[in-house]
């Protein structure tokens, strides 16, 4: 059996916009589905919004985890908790209170998480792991799927980590950006356990083998 404590969260971002129903219907078998919510601010792309993940909600056979690179997600991250979203994801770059933002998400019934971009440290915020459920690990520049993996981001998986250790709880290790079979088994050496990955299960001629594939592959890497 599969380890359950190692999630696969496709990307949304590389499914086919005009038929997301039946795009989050090919990933039933996933553990989450990744909903990239951008502002054309934060980052320089635009994609959907509350209203949308709302709707995706509803007909979603798997929870929604959604990721906000926005600005402000101090005032608008609640909201997509109020809308359905299971997990939602705020980039500390952006926020200006993190702590009342992850307990308002929190308090919303879903839950929080904060992201950080490449170059963006993760030390100076090692203090919020009690406020929130998990860390994302950019392994991209936010904005555009499809991009190359960016493997020197390992070493900051292996900090949080081994933060989350050192400091108790059950906190989450997400990855997300390049993630494929050829990259997930680093991220997994790391110390992540919920794995982001768009184009590398949409660009698959069979979607749900796809997935197992990469759950597989997460499991030999763990037992290894």
């Amino acid at each position: 059996m599969p380890d359950p404590t190692l999630q696969i969260s496709p990307s949304i971002l590389s499914a086919d916009f005009a038929n997301l129903e039946r795009e989050l219907a090919r990933i039933a078998d996933a553990d989450w589905a990744h909903v990239d919510v951008m502002d054309n601010h934060f980052v320089p792309n635009l994609t959907l919004g509350q209203p949308v993940v709302e709707a995706l909600v509803k007909v979603s056979p798997i929870p929604i985890d959604a990721h906000l690179m926005i600005e402000d997600p101090d005032r608008w991250a609640p909201g997509y908790a109020e809308a359905g979203a299971r997990s939602v994801t705020f980039h500390i770059e952006a926020v200006r209170d993190p702590v009342a933002t992850a307990r308002a998400i929190r308090a919303a019934g879903a839950r929080a998480a904060f992201a950080l971009k490449p170059g963006t440290p993760f030390a100076p915020y090692e203090e919020l792991l009690h406020e929130v459920d998990m860390v994302l690990v950019m392994t991209v520049e936010p904005g555009f799927g499809g991009q190359a993996f960016m493997a020197d981001q390992m070493p900051k998986v292996a900090q949080v980590r081994e933060a989350v250790r050192r400091r108790g709880g059950e906190i989450w290790v997400q990855v997300d950006g390049g993630v494929s079979a050829d990259t997930i088994g680093q991220c997994v050496e790391a110390g992540a356990d919920v794995f982001v990955a768009g184009s590398a299960v949409y660009g698959a001629e069979d979607v749900p083998a796809r997935i197992g594939q990469l759950r597989d592959l997460a499991r030999t890497h763990r037992c290894g």
